[in-house]
């Protein structure tokens, strides 16, 4: 009996949270169409306010352009739409038409390569015109399976496709609640390694001399890479050495407290990065990958740091007892990275339930939430991005601030990149010291000092320190969306918010048997944007009633499995 409990527990939470739009209770919960104006009216508060913030906390997800997820968010900058219909149409490969972006209510998608090489195309002299063209090229090059897309150059480019808050009703509350950020550029024009890099030292390179930071030389597309980079080989690939300074040396240095956490799974490492997809490879809080880059560097060697790379639990343990570092940098696994093939649901789904845990935390009045995304994953943008050095900027990503002292619905139309969120660091913890090879004590050839950038924002503006601070916004970690199954993976998905098939067969025909149809009828339905629930009223019936007759259905199954 304690099997068949055990088996109607999963599954009856899978039918619970998921069929019916899985609202997750919360005390003082928003939903998606509630909050503030859009913009808010509220001066920036006095930089002398930065020390009310004892803790930053960078969340950063994967592959995901700003027009892609916030290109019809109401006063940003977006994509032009002209008697409701979007202006911006990108031709292909063929000199026969073009492709106009759309609303994608996919939750998977397959982007498009994203190199140093293919930001240059996809930018194309200006004229942000070259992405269907990257697409279609690295589909008929693409030899491995962990995106869809791979070996289908048929269907229509979803570079061009984009979310609405329909889809990501999370993110686009967070945005109307708190500050987003609609000029927010990726730091270097290239892909995932040299982005983290950046993140954490400003800088991406290739070190020739073990241990020598003035042998580092600049490496937009190919500083050292891990290891585990790539598929197997029969010879080991020696570890990089990422010598040159980086963000945590300054902090240990100060006696500034900081931690990394890893999420346990997997991470795409591509072995040509400028392919669209690629194998997964093991990502643990000590296995270094191009996600968790900070091991190589001789710094968090040096200063007896590498304790500080941590699991994801840590963090929640964190944040529950009011113990959370000064500085946390929080990166997902492959599965809830949004990195295509990941799902759009099961990242805003993790997102969420980090954020609920910092909003439910002793710290959270003392708190800076900086929500962003590494690169744009190929996806179509309209905005030309500044160039302030070899390396960068690169295209366009979302971004956010969450904080009690946010301005509230605000848009923040600064030039910035993640640059920013360094300077922002360096001014609240360390004094206004910058990653400066003639300050910082560790010199290094390092050819720009990213945060003197002249056209570089400051975070500070999206800050009111004289204000009350803002109460949690605790938002359901599986809200209902719009977003479907992409078609032919039913049953391979998730199904949860607005009805994706993504239901274990048994289930599928458990339901479909009390709704008194086929499985194949109730897949067919699902996968064209139909929730379980409208299926339901369809057929007479409520979700509640649903629910009780697939779980008898499953009950009576479990017992006949098992003899009794």
């Amino acid at each position: 009996m304690r099997i068949i409990r055990t088996l109607l527990l999963a599954v009856g939470c899978c039918v619970l949270a998921a069929a019916c739009g899985g609202h997750s209770a919360a005390p003082r919960t928003a939903t998606a169409g509630s909050g503030p104006s859009t913009i808010s009216p509220t001066p920036p508060g006095p930089s002398g306010g930065i020390h009310k913030i004892k803790h930053v906390v960078v969340i950063m997800q994967e592959n995901r352009s700003f027009d892609s997820y916030f290109g019809t968010y109401p006063g940003a900058d977006g994509i032009a739409m002209q008697h409701g219909r979007p202006v911006a149409c990108v031709p292909g490969l063929s000199s026969q038409g073009c492709t106009r972006a759309f609303h994608d209510r996919h939750d998977e998608n397959a982007g498009g390569p994203h190199s140093a090489d293919n930001a240059s195309a996809d930018i194309a002299g200006d004229q942000m015109n070259g992405f269907v063209a990257q697409q279609e090229v690295a589909r008929t090059r693409c030899s491995q399976t962990f995106n869809p897309a791979c070996g289908a150059s048929a269907g229509k480019p979803d570079v061009m496709g984009y979310h609405n808050g329909s889809d990501i009703p999370n993110y686009w509350a967070y945005a109307r609640h708190f500050v987003l950020q609609d000029h927010m550029f990726e730091p270097n024009a290239s892909w995932s390694l040299p982005a983290h890099l950046f993140m954490l030292s400003e800088w991406s390179a290739n070190c020739t001399h073990q241990g020598d930071p003035m042998s580092c030389v600049n490496a937009l597309q190919s500083p050292g890479n891990p290891p585990d980079f790539g598929p197997p080989r029969l010879v080991k690939t020696p570890p990089p050495d990422y010598a040159w300074t980086d963000l945590t040396y300054l902090l240990h240095k100060d006696r500034v407290s900081w931690g990394y956490y890893v999420f346990k799974g997997s991470e795409p490492d591509c072995d040509d990065n400028a392919a669209m997809s690629c194998a997964p490879v093991a990502q643990r809080p000590k296995t270094p990958g191009i996600w968790n880059p900070l091991p190589y560097f001789d710094t968090v060697s040096q200063d007896n740091q590498l304790g500080n790379i941590q699991t994801l639990g840590n963090f929640f343990t964190a944040a529950k007892t009011g113990t959370l570092p000064s500085v946390s940098w929080v990166v997902p696994n492959g599965k809830v990275s949004e990195h295509p093939p990941g799902l759009v649901s099961a990242g805003q789904s993790y997102v969420t339930g980090v954020i609920n845990a910092i909003m439910k935390s002793p710290d959270w009045n003392s708190t800076a939430i900086f929500l962003s995304w590494d690169d744009w994953g190929g996806f179509y943008d309209h905005v030309v991005p500044p160039v302030v050095d070899a390396n960068g900027y690169g295209l366009r990503i979302p971004a956010m601030v969450i904080s009690p002292y946010a301005r509230s619905g605000y848009i923040d139309h600064q030039t910035l990149s993640h640059d920013a969120y360094v300077k922002f660091i360096e001014d609240d913890f360390l004094g206004g010291q910058r990653l400066d090879p003639r300050t910082d004590g560790r010199p290094d050839p390092r050819p720009y000092v990213r945060e003197n950038a002249p056209q570089l924002g400051d975070l500070v503006s999206d800050f009111d320190f004289s204000q009350r601070p803002l109460a949690p916004l605790l938002l359901p970690v599986n809200p209902r969306t719009d977003l479907i199954s992409s078609p032919g993976l039913a049953g391979q998905g998730r199904f949860g918010a607005g009805g994706t098939a993504g239901l274990r067969p048994i289930v599928i025909r458990a339901v479909a048997a009390d709704l008194g149809i086929t499985p194949a009828e109730l897949r067919a339905q699902l996968a064209r944007g139909r929730t379980l629930r409208q299926i339901a009223r369809q057929h007479g019936k409520t979700i509640a009633q649903v629910r009780a007759g697939a779980l008898g259905r499953l009950r009576s199954a479990a017992r006949g499995l098992l003899g009794g």
